[in-house]
């Protein structure tokens, strides 16, 4: 099938370059599990955002791999910057606003290591990226773009992620969507179901969760027939991820489900976007995986095995494997 750009006149996506798009911040996460936030004894600093995660995820799989979004000018913007940088990502697309800080999230681990939210964003940075911040030229140079819908909550952020989808879909990239619902940052749940479809209809690629799933179609399964009530004809490919249970995908041609690798979980933070990452880079390599259903499932089990091992250590971009251990944990199951 050739590049992924192949087909298209303007031809600037030829690099494989996987674009993530909307925040990065400083997840504070209690150095002991289990217990609340008021309980916790103290805190380790990680950086996070689940789109920053998703593009570390790239590189740090061999994948080319650019970040778009507004840090704070400060010490944890400079920081957050500076990790992106030196884990291979671009960070072309990066401004800083001096007037906002970085945002913060404190995350709770249970003791089941399923995670509770609270987010400092009043507002932050990331918020406040505006359409004539964007590095334009970057964004048309995406064989994927990546984005979430935190970016969709409040102006001027979400006029910049639907002209950055734009500009992505004008210049031939795939858009991939991963709704990443964070339900204490929306005015209701009402609104943030309202919001997050509608830009549904645009994506290419969407991976929602099984917990995604069930707030975006009000049913408590995950069966067949209630994910296929998000399928859109303009997708080539649904997934649906169930933690240990693996994930289901869907396509216009055939679905199916691949099993998850067993392992000691300890933080499921970025679990999601290993999986996401790992998925992008090898569909950047070759488009035509998503119409063979038997060179799917190999890259999905790929992606299942960053995902498995991101659960194994404390925080999000930490635990981000390399393809060595990817492949370590593939060979050993």
């Amino acid at each position: 099938m050739g590049s992924i750009g192949s087909g298209n006149s303007r031809g600037r996506n030829d690099n494989g370059t996987i674009v993530s798009f909307g925040e990065m911040l400083i997840d504070f996460v209690p150095t002991q599990s289990g217990v609340s936030l008021a309980e916790a004894p103290g805190f380790l600093k990680a950086p996070g955002g689940a789109p920053a995660n998703v593009a570390i995820a790239v590189a740090r799989l061999g994948g080319r791999a650019a970040f778009v979004g507004k840090l704070g000018e400060d010490e944890f913007g400079r920081m957050l910057a500076g990790i992106l940088v030196e884990n291979g990502v671009s960070d072309a697309g990066i401004c800083f606003d001096a007037g906002a800080r970085t945002a913060l999230a404190f995350v709770t681990l249970r003791a089941d290591g399923e995670r509770e939210f609270m987010f400092y964003r009043n507002p932050s940075a990331d918020m406040l990226l505006t359409e004539a911040e964007l590095n334009i030229d970057l964004i048309r140079t995406a064989a994927v773009f990546h984005y979430g819908s935190i970016s969709l909550i409040t102006e001027p952020c979400r006029s910049a992620h639907l002209r950055a989808m734009q500009e992505a879909k004008e210049a031939g990239a795939l858009l991939s969507y991963d709704p990443n619902l964070r339900l204490p940052l929306w005015p209701s749940a009402k609104e943030a179901r309202e919001q997050i479809m509608t830009i549904w209809d645009q994506a290419d690629i969407v991976k929602v969760s099984d917990v995604e799933l069930e707030f975006l179609t009000g049913k408590d399964s995950v069966e067949d027939e209630v994910a296929l009530t998000l399928w859109r004809p303009t997708f080539k490919l649904l997934l649906v991820t169930l933690g240990e249970k693996g994930c289901k995908y869907y396509t216009k041609d055939f679905r199916g489900a691949v099993e998850a690798f067993s392992v000691q979980q300890v933080d499921t933070t970025g679990a999601g976007d290993a999986f996401v990452g790992a998925l992008l880079s090898k569909i950047v390599e070759d488009q035509s995986v998503l119409e063979d259903e038997k060179r799917l499932r190999v890259v999905l089990k790929f992606a299942n095995a960053c995902g498995a091992i991101t659960t194994t250590k404390k925080g999000a971009i930490p635990a981000l494997p390399n393809i060595s251990e990817a492949l370590a944990l593939i060979e050993k199951a």
